[in-house]
């Protein structure tokens, strides 16, 4: 007699080797025949231009992890706002929290500067102005 977790390796088991079955017949039925078009890079029906490796800048994917979580969060505001009226006040300032926390987190990425496309370069000192600064710190020190 199997256990319960007997019964979710067996499960588990059961659905890997579906999968693999799968890929593998799909790999004996499906026709052969590449040709040119088929192996170029496709790019929304227009002729790819450049290399396909082209890496993208990180921005492109951290503005759309942001979207992704504050887009659930805000669909958790749904069953809120149905319910909300018949849980009182207290349903409410759950409600109102919540809403405080998403707006912190959205002035927090801003403030960040996550949200712009293109963020200023960083000026690197230059070696007169680390010389200025380290004298200015040493005449500070003998008038103190």
């Amino acid at each position: 007699m199997l256990t319960e977790f007997g019964k979710i390796f067996v499960f588990i088991l059961t659905s890997a080797l579906f999968v693999v079955v799968a890929i593998y017949v799909a790999r004996l039925l499906r026709p052969k025949r590449p040709t040119f078009e088929k192996l170029t890079t496709y790019e929304c029906g227009e002729n790819p231009e450049g290399s396909p490796w082209v890496k993208f800048n990180i921005r492109f994917y951290v503005v759309a992890l942001i979207f992704l979580i504050f887009d659930v969060e805000v669909v958790l505001l749904i069953p809120w706002a149905l319910v909300y009226k018949e849980m009182g006040i207290v349903g409410y300032l759950i409600g109102a929290i919540f809403l405080i926390l998403l707006g912190v987190g959205m002035a927090y990425e801003w403030k960040k500067g996550d949200l712009e496309w293109a963020r200023p370069k960083i000026k690197e000192p230059t070696l007169e102005e680390i010389k200025s600064t380290e004298t200015q710190k040493e005449a500070l020190k003998t008038a103190s």
